[in-house]
């Protein structure tokens, strides 16, 4: 006998958006026309891109900083035209890339616990770009890799850590690029743009692996993701302007595996993926509502689960990753939703009687530490993201320290090559680091002398001073 309905653990997932108190308020998202999603966030920060004027900016708030943001809250404002897209590194919650409309791409560090000033100089700015930044994307596993793609049509894969552009791909896109998107452990990357092709790249050997043309017939945005087990997930929209989502196999891209026509609005549909659970949960720009859908194996492979619909259209949409959600509560998904004025968190849950660790809804996920270096990668290397167990939460680990990212992003290094090297590539950087803060604490001792002197010969002169008062009042 056939079974009516698909058996699925996730049938039931249903979305509800927090009280109001646990809102982000009187914050003005930034107005300008881009389709990123304007929020990014970790389990520490909330990042919104805002309007600001003469110039780019984006708030960091920290995720406890909820209800009335003040207008004078401090912002990210080194660029010097509006941000279009902001990245969090997944290897460390407290680096933020950033591109712009003045061109350039910029690295910030963000303190601890958050901003207490106004944050004007990055740590690095990349510049490569003809055209203003619209999309920053960091690798999956690599540490300190950065993806850009610009209105100049090219996409620069950079080297945070040097501040290098390694690799250009300047010649494989003839118009816009919609969206780029690495696959799970970041070998490749693909693209949707406006000439309606969807590219499978591979960008340490610069060369196209696969393409589709007219991905979707329809002339508005395409996005396109890859999946953990490597196919693409596109959106997109037919002649008709109804909007698509397509399911392709990027080995045979003549036919999509799944092909389902949506609804005729016109917002372009963000998709935001789950490797673990394997949903897919749009969200369309200017759409008030949340639509999920979970990839099987079985027809029709794309299937579609349940909708979250609230009465506010969205602006723009922040997705928490995996080790930044409560487990205890059943939370499988987290989204940051932006009003014209706030940001308010939906929480996706499954809902299940018992208090106990769901191991089947909570698989190991992606963790914060890097698989690779930056050189292994740019070498050939290739890794899949190290997998943490979310059985007693997420607990950020000792290593995350402000003081070794900066030295890891600001080293310039390079990679050592012989055994030699390698055996006294520590022995050097600790006595240069001696050295260095020698010459630091020298410095700071003369500082401290001449303090003391001139407080001395102040004190003198006050009380030169007292005397003569003294004489003349007598």
């Amino acid at each position: 006998m056939r079974r009516v309905v698909r058996q699925s653990k996730f049938r039931h997932v249903f979305g509800q958006a927090v009280k109001n108190d646990q809102c982000y308020d009187d914050i003005r998202v930034s107005r300008v026309t881009w389709d990123s999603s304007f929020c990014a966030v970790n389990p520490r920060f909330v990042a919104i891109i805002v309007d600001a004027s003469g110039g780019g900016a984006f708030l960091v708030l920290p995720l406890h900083k909820t209800g009335r943001i003040d207008k004078s809250y401090p912002t990210v404002c080194g660029h010097t035209g509006p941000v279009l897209d902001i990245d969090w590194c997944p290897h460390n919650d407290q680096v933020i890339a950033s591109g712009s409309e003045d061109c350039t791409v910029m690295v910030w560090q963000i303190p601890e616990n958050g901003l207490t000033l106004s944050l004007t100089e990055p740590v690095v700015v990349l510049e490569g770009h003809s055209k203003r930044v619209g999309i920053v994307a960091w690798h999956p596993t690599a540490r300190n890799v950065l993806l850009s793609a610009g209105c100049d049509n090219a996409i620069i894969i950079w080297n945070v850590g040097t501040g290098e552009a390694l690799i250009n791909l300047d010649d494989m896109h003839v118009d816009m690029i919609y969206n780029v998107s690495w696959n799970r452990n970041g070998s490749l990357i693909c693209t949707a743009s406006k000439d309606k092709k969807v590219r499978v790249i591979d960008p340490r050997k610069q060369e196209i692996i696969a393409e589709k043309e007219k991905t979707h017939e329809g002339a508005r945005p395409m996005r396109a993701i890859f999946l953990a087990d490597g196919n693409i997930f596109t959106t997109g929209f037919s002649r008709m302007s109804e909007r698509q989502l397509a399911l392709w196999n990027p080995k045979n891209m003549e036919e999509p595996i799944a092909l389902h026509e949506m609804d005729t609005s016109n917002g372009v549909l963000l998709p935001f993926y789950d490797p673990d659970t394997n949903i897919i949960y749009l969200c369309g720009k200017g759409d008030s509502s949340i639509r999920y859908f979970e990839i099987t194996d079985e027809s029709p492979y794309v299937h579609y689960l349940n909708t979250f619909s609230s009465k506010e259209p969205q602006r723009g949409m922040g997705f928490m990753p995996k080790r930044g959600l409560d487990v205890n509560k059943c939370e499988i998904a987290r989204f940051f939703k932006l009003h014209e004025r706030k940001c308010e968190p939906i929480i996706m849950t499954v809902p299940r009687k018992s208090d106990l660790f769901q191991d089947d809804l909570y698989p190991d996920t992606a963790g914060p530490e890097a698989a690779l270096e930056a050189e292994e990668w740019f070498e050939g290397k290739n890794a899949d993201p190290l997998l943490i167990s979310l059985k007693h939460g997420y607990i950020p680990g000792k290593n995350r320290d402000l003081k070794v990212v900066k030295k890891n992003i600001l080293d310039n290094k390079p990679a050592a090559n012989k055994k030699s090297d390698l055996i006294n590539a520590p022995k050097k950087a600790a006595d240069a680091s001696n050295t260095q803060n020698e010459a630091k604490l020298d410095e700071i001792l003369k500082e401290l002398k001449s303090i003391k002197d001139t407080i001395t010969n102040q004190d003198e002169r006050i009380s030169k001073l007292e005397q003569q008062m003294a004489k003349i009042a007598d």
